[in-house]
Protein backbone atom coordinates (compact mmCIF):
# COMPACT_ATOMS: atom_id res chain seq x y z
CA UNK A 1 0.00 0.00 0.00
CA UNK A 2 2.85 2.35 0.75
CA UNK A 3 4.36 2.26 -2.78
CA UNK A 4 0.95 2.87 -4.31
CA UNK A 5 0.37 6.01 -2.27
CA UNK A 6 3.91 7.23 -2.91
CA UNK A 7 3.55 6.59 -6.65
CA UNK A 8 0.38 8.64 -6.99
CA UNK A 9 1.43 11.20 -4.36
CA UNK A 10 -1.37 13.78 -4.19
CA UNK A 11 -0.48 16.92 -2.29
CA UNK A 12 -2.78 16.27 0.70
CA UNK A 13 -4.12 12.97 2.01
CA UNK A 14 -7.80 12.47 2.79
CA UNK A 15 -8.10 11.34 6.42
CA UNK A 16 -11.26 9.26 6.13
CA UNK A 17 -11.33 8.14 9.77
CA UNK A 18 -11.13 11.72 11.01
CA UNK A 19 -14.06 12.56 8.73
CA UNK A 20 -16.15 9.61 9.93
CA UNK A 21 -15.36 10.26 13.60
CA UNK A 22 -16.27 13.95 13.38
CA UNK A 23 -19.65 14.10 15.15
CA UNK A 24 -20.32 17.54 13.73
CA UNK A 25 -20.64 15.86 10.32
CA UNK A 26 -24.02 14.21 9.91
CA UNK A 27 -24.21 13.89 6.10
CA UNK A 28 -21.64 12.53 3.64
CA UNK A 29 -22.53 12.76 -0.05
CA UNK A 30 -20.53 10.61 -2.48
CA UNK A 31 -20.55 12.17 -5.95
CA UNK A 32 -18.91 11.53 -9.28
CA UNK A 33 -19.67 10.58 -12.86
CA UNK A 34 -21.17 7.19 -13.65
CA UNK A 35 -19.15 4.00 -13.30
CA UNK A 36 -16.41 5.23 -10.95
CA UNK A 37 -17.38 3.20 -7.86
CA UNK A 38 -19.60 5.60 -5.90
CA UNK A 39 -21.83 2.78 -4.62
CA UNK A 40 -18.93 0.70 -3.30
CA UNK A 41 -17.26 3.77 -1.78
CA UNK A 42 -20.44 4.96 -0.05
CA UNK A 43 -21.16 1.48 1.32
CA UNK A 44 -17.59 1.08 2.58
CA UNK A 45 -17.67 4.49 4.27
CA UNK A 46 -21.03 3.69 5.88
CA UNK A 47 -19.84 0.32 7.17
CA UNK A 48 -16.59 1.73 8.55
CA UNK A 49 -18.43 4.58 10.28
CA UNK A 50 -20.92 2.14 11.84
CA UNK A 51 -18.15 -0.12 13.11
CA UNK A 52 -16.41 2.92 14.60
CA UNK A 53 -19.53 3.76 16.64
CA UNK A 54 -21.75 5.91 14.41
CA UNK A 55 -25.48 5.24 13.87
CA UNK A 56 -25.51 5.23 10.09
CA UNK A 57 -28.07 5.02 7.30
CA UNK A 58 -26.78 4.67 3.74
CA UNK A 59 -29.02 5.69 0.85
CA UNK A 60 -28.22 4.23 -2.55
CA UNK A 61 -29.72 5.15 -5.90
CA UNK A 62 -27.88 2.40 -7.78
CA UNK A 63 -30.29 0.45 -10.01
CA UNK A 64 -28.04 -2.63 -10.11
CA UNK A 65 -28.82 -3.36 -6.44
CA UNK A 66 -25.19 -4.24 -5.74
CA UNK A 67 -25.38 -2.58 -2.35
CA UNK A 68 -28.09 -4.95 -1.16
CA UNK A 69 -26.01 -7.92 -2.26
CA UNK A 70 -22.84 -6.59 -0.63
CA UNK A 71 -24.65 -5.98 2.64
CA UNK A 72 -26.41 -9.31 2.78
CA UNK A 73 -29.91 -7.89 2.38
CA UNK A 74 -32.35 -9.68 0.09
CA UNK A 75 -33.81 -6.41 -1.23
CA UNK A 76 -33.69 -2.72 -0.47
CA UNK A 77 -36.57 -0.28 -0.73
CA UNK A 78 -37.55 3.20 0.41
CA UNK A 79 -37.42 2.19 4.10
CA UNK A 80 -34.12 1.82 6.04
CA UNK A 81 -33.36 -1.86 6.75
CA UNK A 82 -30.85 -3.07 9.37
CA UNK A 83 -27.68 -4.59 7.89
CA UNK A 84 -26.92 -7.90 9.62
CA UNK A 85 -23.53 -9.12 10.85
CA UNK A 86 -21.79 -5.78 11.37
CA UNK A 87 -19.40 -5.42 14.30
CA UNK A 88 -21.42 -3.36 16.78
CA UNK A 89 -18.98 -3.54 19.69
CA UNK A 90 -18.29 0.21 19.39
CA UNK A 91 -22.00 0.93 19.77
CA UNK A 92 -22.75 1.75 16.13
CA UNK A 93 -25.46 0.51 13.79
CA UNK A 94 -26.01 0.42 10.05
CA UNK A 95 -29.25 0.68 8.05
CA UNK A 96 -29.44 0.64 4.26
CA UNK A 97 -32.10 1.72 1.80
CA UNK A 98 -32.61 2.21 -1.93
CA UNK A 99 -34.36 5.24 -3.37
CA UNK A 100 -37.79 4.51 -4.81
CA UNK A 101 -38.08 7.53 -7.07
CA UNK A 102 -41.84 7.39 -7.72
CA UNK A 103 -42.74 6.55 -4.14
CA UNK A 104 -40.69 9.51 -2.90
CA UNK A 105 -42.42 11.80 -5.41
CA UNK A 106 -45.78 10.43 -4.24
CA UNK A 107 -44.86 11.16 -0.62
CA UNK A 108 -44.03 14.77 -1.52
CA UNK A 109 -47.39 15.21 -3.26
CA UNK A 110 -49.28 13.62 -0.37
CA UNK A 111 -47.52 15.83 2.16
CA UNK A 112 -48.21 19.03 0.21
CA UNK A 113 -51.78 18.53 -1.06
CA UNK A 114 -55.15 17.68 0.42
CA UNK A 115 -56.13 13.98 0.20
CA UNK A 116 -58.56 14.71 -2.64
CA UNK A 117 -56.08 16.80 -4.61
CA UNK A 118 -53.27 14.28 -3.99
CA UNK A 119 -55.45 11.41 -5.26
CA UNK A 120 -56.25 13.42 -8.40
CA UNK A 121 -52.56 14.10 -9.07
CA UNK A 122 -51.36 10.55 -8.35
CA UNK A 123 -53.94 9.07 -10.74
CA UNK A 124 -53.03 11.41 -13.59
CA UNK A 125 -51.19 9.58 -16.45
CA UNK A 126 -48.98 12.59 -17.14
CA UNK A 127 -47.89 12.68 -13.49
CA UNK A 128 -47.09 8.95 -13.62
CA UNK A 129 -44.80 9.60 -16.61
CA UNK A 130 -43.10 12.63 -15.03
CA UNK A 131 -42.56 10.95 -11.66
CA UNK A 132 -41.13 7.80 -13.22
CA UNK A 133 -38.92 8.89 -16.08
CA UNK A 134 -38.50 12.66 -16.44
CA UNK A 135 -34.84 13.63 -16.78
CA UNK A 136 -33.56 14.90 -13.45
CA UNK A 137 -36.39 13.42 -11.36
CA UNK A 138 -34.12 10.75 -9.87
CA UNK A 139 -31.53 13.30 -8.80
CA UNK A 140 -34.21 15.64 -7.42
CA UNK A 141 -35.83 12.83 -5.43
CA UNK A 142 -32.44 11.79 -4.07
CA UNK A 143 -32.12 15.27 -2.61
CA UNK A 144 -35.72 15.14 -1.40
CA UNK A 145 -35.14 11.81 0.37
CA UNK A 146 -31.96 13.20 1.92
CA UNK A 147 -33.98 16.08 3.37
CA UNK A 148 -36.56 13.63 4.75
CA UNK A 149 -33.87 11.43 6.33
CA UNK A 150 -32.14 14.43 7.91
CA UNK A 151 -35.39 15.71 9.39
CA UNK A 152 -36.22 12.25 10.75
CA UNK A 153 -32.73 11.78 12.20
CA UNK A 154 -32.83 15.13 13.99
CA UNK A 155 -36.31 14.42 15.34
CA UNK A 156 -35.78 10.82 16.55
CA UNK A 157 -32.02 10.42 16.95
CA UNK A 158 -32.21 7.07 15.15
CA UNK A 159 -29.20 8.02 12.99
CA UNK A 160 -26.33 10.43 13.46
CA UNK A 161 -24.79 9.97 10.00
CA UNK A 162 -26.40 9.75 6.55
CA UNK A 163 -24.27 8.52 3.65
CA UNK A 164 -25.70 9.23 0.20
CA UNK A 165 -24.73 7.38 -2.96
CA UNK A 166 -25.77 9.80 -5.72
CA UNK A 167 -27.46 8.65 -8.96
CA UNK A 168 -25.33 7.06 -11.70
CA UNK A 169 -25.62 10.08 -13.98
CA UNK A 170 -23.38 10.78 -16.94
CA UNK A 171 -22.40 14.01 -15.22
CA UNK A 172 -21.81 14.49 -11.51
CA UNK A 173 -23.27 17.98 -11.85
CA UNK A 174 -26.73 16.50 -12.54
CA UNK A 175 -27.17 15.99 -8.80
CA UNK A 176 -26.82 19.71 -8.07
CA UNK A 177 -28.66 20.86 -11.20
CA UNK A 178 -31.73 18.61 -10.80
CA UNK A 179 -33.82 20.84 -8.49
CA UNK A 180 -33.51 23.83 -10.79
CA UNK A 181 -34.22 21.69 -13.85
CA UNK A 182 -37.36 20.14 -12.40
CA UNK A 183 -38.56 23.45 -10.99
CA UNK A 184 -38.00 25.14 -14.36
CA UNK A 185 -39.98 22.41 -16.10
CA UNK A 186 -42.92 22.55 -13.70
CA UNK A 187 -42.94 26.34 -13.77
CA UNK A 188 -42.09 26.74 -17.46
CA UNK A 189 -43.86 28.89 -20.01
CA UNK A 190 -45.61 25.98 -21.70
CA UNK A 191 -46.94 24.63 -18.40
CA UNK A 192 -48.12 28.16 -17.48
CA UNK A 193 -49.78 28.41 -20.89
CA UNK A 194 -51.69 25.19 -20.28
CA UNK A 195 -52.88 26.57 -16.96
CA UNK A 196 -53.66 30.13 -18.13
CA UNK A 197 -57.21 29.54 -19.52
CA UNK A 198 -58.29 27.93 -16.27
CA UNK A 199 -56.91 30.77 -14.14
CA UNK A 200 -57.18 33.90 -16.26
CA UNK A 201 -59.99 35.83 -17.89
CA UNK A 202 -61.79 34.54 -20.94
CA UNK A 203 -59.81 36.84 -23.21
CA UNK A 204 -56.84 34.47 -22.89
CA UNK A 205 -58.74 31.93 -24.94
CA UNK A 206 -57.86 33.78 -28.11
CA UNK A 207 -57.57 32.44 -31.63
CA UNK A 208 -53.80 32.42 -31.19
CA UNK A 209 -54.01 30.19 -28.12
CA UNK A 210 -56.43 27.94 -29.97
CA UNK A 211 -53.92 27.59 -32.80
CA UNK A 212 -51.19 26.63 -30.34
CA UNK A 213 -53.28 23.98 -28.62
CA UNK A 214 -54.45 22.62 -31.96
CA UNK A 215 -50.85 22.29 -33.13
CA UNK A 216 -49.80 20.58 -29.90
CA UNK A 217 -52.81 18.27 -30.10
CA UNK A 218 -51.74 17.11 -33.55
CA UNK A 219 -48.25 16.30 -32.25
CA UNK A 220 -48.96 14.57 -28.95
CA UNK A 221 -52.66 13.72 -29.16
CA UNK A 222 -55.76 15.18 -27.56
CA UNK A 223 -55.83 12.80 -24.58
CA UNK A 224 -52.20 13.46 -23.65
CA UNK A 225 -52.80 17.20 -23.83
CA UNK A 226 -55.87 16.90 -21.62
CA UNK A 227 -53.86 14.83 -19.11
CA UNK A 228 -51.16 17.51 -19.09
CA UNK A 229 -53.67 20.30 -18.56
CA UNK A 230 -55.40 18.39 -15.75
CA UNK A 231 -52.01 17.67 -14.15
CA UNK A 232 -50.92 21.32 -14.28
CA UNK A 233 -54.25 22.55 -12.93
CA UNK A 234 -54.10 20.11 -10.01
CA UNK A 235 -50.38 20.68 -9.41
CA UNK A 236 -50.55 24.47 -9.48
CA UNK A 237 -50.87 24.83 -5.72
CA UNK A 238 -47.72 22.72 -5.23
CA UNK A 239 -45.35 24.74 -7.47
CA UNK A 240 -44.30 27.07 -4.67
CA UNK A 241 -43.85 24.14 -2.31
CA UNK A 242 -41.49 22.41 -4.71
CA UNK A 243 -39.37 25.51 -5.11
CA UNK A 244 -39.24 26.03 -1.34
CA UNK A 245 -38.29 22.40 -0.69
CA UNK A 246 -35.57 22.53 -3.34
CA UNK A 247 -34.16 25.64 -1.71
CA UNK A 248 -34.17 24.04 1.75
CA UNK A 249 -32.35 20.97 0.47
CA UNK A 250 -29.81 23.13 -1.32
CA UNK A 251 -29.18 24.97 1.94
CA UNK A 252 -28.77 21.59 3.68
CA UNK A 253 -26.04 20.73 1.17
CA UNK A 254 -24.30 24.02 2.01
CA UNK A 255 -24.51 23.36 5.76
CA UNK A 256 -21.28 22.62 7.62
CA UNK A 257 -22.86 19.37 8.82
CA UNK A 258 -22.54 18.07 5.24
CA UNK A 259 -19.37 16.81 3.57
CA UNK A 260 -18.93 15.94 -0.10
CA UNK A 261 -16.61 13.12 -1.14
CA UNK A 262 -15.94 13.19 -4.88
CA UNK A 263 -15.18 9.78 -6.39
CA UNK A 264 -13.27 9.38 -9.65
CA UNK A 265 -11.37 6.77 -11.62
CA UNK A 266 -7.77 7.53 -12.67
CA UNK A 267 -8.96 8.33 -16.20
CA UNK A 268 -9.02 11.66 -18.08
CA UNK A 269 -12.81 12.01 -18.38
CA UNK A 270 -13.51 10.98 -14.77
CA UNK A 271 -10.89 13.30 -13.29
CA UNK A 272 -12.00 16.15 -15.56
CA UNK A 273 -15.57 15.60 -14.30
CA UNK A 274 -14.26 15.55 -10.72
CA UNK A 275 -12.49 18.87 -11.31
CA UNK A 276 -15.70 20.44 -12.65
CA UNK A 277 -17.58 19.19 -9.61
CA UNK A 278 -14.97 20.46 -7.15
CA UNK A 279 -15.12 23.89 -8.76
CA UNK A 280 -18.92 23.86 -8.68
CA UNK A 281 -18.95 22.95 -4.99
CA UNK A 282 -16.68 25.86 -4.25
CA UNK A 283 -18.77 28.27 -6.28
CA UNK A 284 -21.89 27.15 -4.38
CA UNK A 285 -20.08 27.32 -1.01
CA UNK A 286 -20.59 23.61 -0.34
CA UNK A 287 -18.20 21.75 2.00
CA UNK A 288 -15.78 19.43 0.20
CA UNK A 289 -14.08 16.72 2.27
CA UNK A 290 -11.87 15.38 -0.51
CA UNK A 291 -11.37 13.14 -3.52
CA UNK A 292 -11.20 9.35 -3.74
CA UNK A 293 -9.33 8.07 -6.80
CA UNK A 294 -10.71 4.58 -7.19
CA UNK A 295 -9.29 1.48 -8.92
CA UNK A 296 -5.76 2.79 -9.38
CA UNK A 297 -3.25 0.40 -10.89
CA UNK A 298 -0.32 -0.52 -8.66
CA UNK A 299 3.21 -1.08 -9.91
CA UNK A 300 4.85 -4.53 -9.66
CA UNK A 301 7.28 -4.78 -6.76
CA UNK A 302 10.28 -6.22 -8.63
CA UNK A 303 11.77 -2.86 -9.60
CA UNK A 304 12.23 -3.68 -13.31
CA UNK A 305 11.57 -0.51 -15.30
CA UNK A 306 9.48 -0.41 -18.48
CA UNK A 307 12.57 0.60 -20.48
CA UNK A 308 14.57 -2.34 -19.12
CA UNK A 309 11.70 -4.76 -19.83
CA UNK A 310 11.44 -3.62 -23.46
CA UNK A 311 15.22 -3.78 -23.86
CA UNK A 312 15.11 -7.39 -22.62
CA UNK A 313 12.44 -8.16 -25.23
CA UNK A 314 14.80 -6.95 -27.95
CA UNK A 315 17.60 -9.15 -26.62
CA UNK A 316 15.30 -12.20 -26.83
CA UNK A 317 14.73 -11.75 -30.58
CA UNK A 318 17.79 -13.46 -32.20
CA UNK A 319 16.61 -15.61 -35.12
CA UNK A 320 17.10 -19.34 -35.58
CA UNK A 321 17.01 -20.36 -31.90
CA UNK A 322 15.55 -23.73 -30.88
CA UNK A 323 14.05 -22.29 -27.65
CA UNK A 324 11.98 -19.63 -29.48
CA UNK A 325 8.74 -20.71 -27.76
CA UNK A 326 10.18 -20.09 -24.33
CA UNK A 327 11.62 -16.78 -25.52
CA UNK A 328 8.24 -15.76 -26.97
CA UNK A 329 6.58 -16.46 -23.62
CA UNK A 330 9.22 -14.48 -21.75
CA UNK A 331 8.95 -11.62 -24.24
CA UNK A 332 5.16 -11.56 -23.84
CA UNK A 333 5.44 -11.36 -20.05
CA UNK A 334 8.02 -8.57 -20.31
CA UNK A 335 5.72 -6.60 -22.63
CA UNK A 336 2.84 -7.02 -20.16
CA UNK A 337 5.13 -5.77 -17.40
CA UNK A 338 6.09 -2.72 -19.48
CA UNK A 339 2.45 -2.02 -20.34
CA UNK A 340 1.50 -2.22 -16.66
CA UNK A 341 4.21 0.25 -15.70
CA UNK A 342 3.16 2.58 -18.51
CA UNK A 343 -0.44 2.47 -17.25
CA UNK A 344 0.69 3.20 -13.68
CA UNK A 345 2.74 6.16 -14.90
CA UNK A 346 -0.17 7.53 -16.94
CA UNK A 347 -2.52 7.29 -13.95
CA UNK A 348 0.11 8.88 -11.71
CA UNK A 349 0.43 11.78 -14.15
CA UNK A 350 -3.33 12.29 -14.30
CA UNK A 351 -3.66 12.23 -10.52
CA UNK A 352 -0.69 14.58 -10.13
CA UNK A 353 -2.22 16.95 -12.69
CA UNK A 354 -5.43 17.11 -10.64
CA UNK A 355 -3.39 17.69 -7.47
CA UNK A 356 -1.48 20.51 -9.15
CA UNK A 357 -4.71 22.21 -10.20
CA UNK A 358 -6.37 21.60 -6.82
CA UNK A 359 -3.54 21.37 -4.25
CA UNK A 360 -5.88 21.97 -1.30
CA UNK A 361 -8.16 18.98 -2.08
CA UNK A 362 -7.30 16.03 0.23
CA UNK A 363 -7.05 12.84 -1.83
CA UNK A 364 -7.12 9.11 -1.16
CA UNK A 365 -5.93 6.65 -3.81
CA UNK A 366 -7.48 3.18 -3.74
CA UNK A 367 -5.84 0.31 -5.61
CA UNK A 368 -7.77 -1.81 -8.07
CA UNK A 369 -8.69 -5.07 -6.35
CA UNK A 370 -8.34 -8.46 -7.99
CA UNK A 371 -12.00 -9.38 -7.34
CA UNK A 372 -15.32 -7.56 -7.19
CA UNK A 373 -16.64 -6.43 -3.82
CA UNK A 374 -19.69 -8.55 -3.05
CA UNK A 375 -19.89 -8.87 0.74
CA UNK A 376 -19.17 -7.10 4.03
CA UNK A 377 -15.59 -8.37 4.14
CA UNK A 378 -14.95 -6.76 0.76
CA UNK A 379 -16.44 -3.48 1.99
CA UNK A 380 -14.30 -3.69 5.15
CA UNK A 381 -11.20 -4.12 3.00
CA UNK A 382 -12.08 -0.97 1.07
CA UNK A 383 -12.69 0.84 4.36
CA UNK A 384 -9.35 -0.36 5.74
CA UNK A 385 -7.53 0.88 2.64
CA UNK A 386 -9.22 4.26 2.94
CA UNK A 387 -8.47 4.50 6.66
CA UNK A 388 -4.82 3.53 6.17
CA UNK A 389 -4.03 6.34 3.72
CA UNK A 390 -2.47 8.84 6.19
CA UNK A 391 -0.23 6.22 7.83
CA UNK A 392 0.75 4.78 4.45
CA UNK A 393 1.79 8.21 3.24
CA UNK A 394 3.90 8.81 6.36
CA UNK A 395 5.61 5.43 5.95
CA UNK A 396 6.07 5.63 2.18
CA UNK A 397 9.64 5.96 0.92
CA UNK A 398 10.54 9.39 -0.45
CA UNK A 399 12.46 9.90 -3.58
Amino acid sequence: MGPLVATHDPARVLDVDALLDDRSRSIIVCCGSGGVGKTTTSAALALRAAERGRKVVVLTIDPARRLAQSMGIEALDNTPRPVPDIDATAGGSLDAMMLDMKRTFDEVVQSQASPEKAAQILANPFYVAVSSSFAGTQEYMAMEKLGQLDAEARRTGAHDLIVVDTPPSRSALDFLDAPERLSSFLDGKFMRLLLAPARGPARLMTAGFGMVTNAVTKIIGAQVLQDMKAFVAAFDTLFGGFRARAQRTFELLQDRRTAFVVVAAPEPDALREAAYFVERLRSEDMPLAGLVVNRASSAPADGLTAHAALAAVERLRPAGRDDSEEHDLAAGLLRLHADRLTLVERERTLTARFATSHPDVPTAVLPALSTDVHDLDGLRRIGDLLGAQPAARRDAPRG
